[in-house]
């Protein structure tokens, strides 16, 4: 069942409207409000044609949040699938999670190159075997153990398709070529956007997966030269502007080129919205961020809600289930 994004998502999050509200406070409604169907948010895309429509920008785009390390919060650690699955209580949202690989060649999620800060483990993640990774538990923002294990990068892959999109973030011990296979093998393309950091890299993935959506740094008009000098078209790419904001000039010159652009909002803004109102959250949009890449991505949701347009021809995208 399709159903009006804007109009749900605004009664979802109007219980976060001061921004600072923790993401397991109980939403409270009234009699009209609670016949309104409850589950989750879910983006929804059946193959790379509509991925590649859902990310070709348009001036009735629906702006989004993109969870970074998957949107931990108290008792939700990062690069977990229940803590992607409590995001999209709150919001629909791009999930962006980091890929690492095992000793024994398993790809699986974490950030760190140890496993201390994240895991009951200990030592690096590419010295030890998936069979000690699946004995660890995940800790909290906090260092609280959790109860939940370390997924694989395949696991998350599958758990993705009909619920959000992710841009994966591959740590220097993973090869592109076993990345790949994964993504193929799940058929999770339409699903998988890669983060590259480089135009050295993105050329590399291209050429190796080139039906793959691609995010791609582009902080500046040099830089947008130097990207089209790499023969990749503009239908491939999320340009990813960094974490300081951009003129809306430079947003708008990569609009005219049909492409969604991530402001990463994660550490300076975050801190900036916390001391000073997540209203800014909207300023961002407003001067032409499609995505914030956020650490805080159910409060950023709240603050951005009403710049949704109430219609979008993005709108059959966007679902709740």
């Amino acid at each position: 069942m399709r159903i009006n994004w804007n109009w749900i998502l605004f009664l979802a999050l109007a219980f976060s409207s001061c921004g600072q509200n923790s993401a397991t406070d109980e939403l409270i409604v009234d009699e009209e409000v609670s016949a309104v169907e409850t589950g989750d948010f879910l983006i929804q895309v059946e193959d790379l044609e509509e991925t590649r429509d859902f990310y070709s920008w348009t001036s009735d785009r629906i702006p989004l949040v993109s969870a970074h390390r998957g949107g931990p919060y108290p008792g939700f650690p990062e690069n977990a699938i229940e803590t992607f699955a409590n995001v999209i209580k709150f919001t629909p949202a791009i999930i962006e999670l980091d890929v690492a690989m095992t000793k024994d060649g398993v790809l699986v999620l974490m950030h760190d190159d140890n496993l201390e800060r994240t895991t009951t483990g200990k030592g690096k993640v590419q010295d030890v075997t998936y069979v000690y990774i699946q004995g660890l538990f995940l800790k909290d923002e906090i260092g609280a153990q959790t109860t939940y294990r370390v997924p694989t990068f395949k696991e998350a892959l599958i758990w993705s398709k009909g619920k959000v999109l992710l841009t994966v973030d591959v740590k220097q011990s993973v090869p592109y070529e076993k990345l790949i296979a994964e993504i193929r093998e799940t058929d999770s393309e339409a699903h998988a956007a890669v983060i590259t950091y480089s135009f050295a890299a993105a050329k590399k993935m291209h050429y190796l997966a080139p039906e793959l959506m691609l995010s791609i740094t582009i902080r500046n008009k040099e830089e947008i030269q130097r990207f089209e000098e790499t023969g990749i078209p503009w239908t491939r790419v999320i340009a990813f502007t960094g974490v300081v904001e951009r003129p809306q000039e430079f947003n708008k010159a990569l609009h005219e080129k049909g492409v969604f652009t991530i402001l990463g909002a994660l550490g300076n803004l975050d801190r900036s919205a916390i001391s000073r109102g997540d209203e800014i959250y909207a300023g961002f949009v407003q001067k032409g961020a499609d995505i914030l890449a956020t650490d805080r991505p159910i409060e950023a949701a709240a603050a951005i809600k009403t710049l949704a347009p109430s219609r979008s021809s993005k709108n059959d995208y966007f679902t709740r289930k």
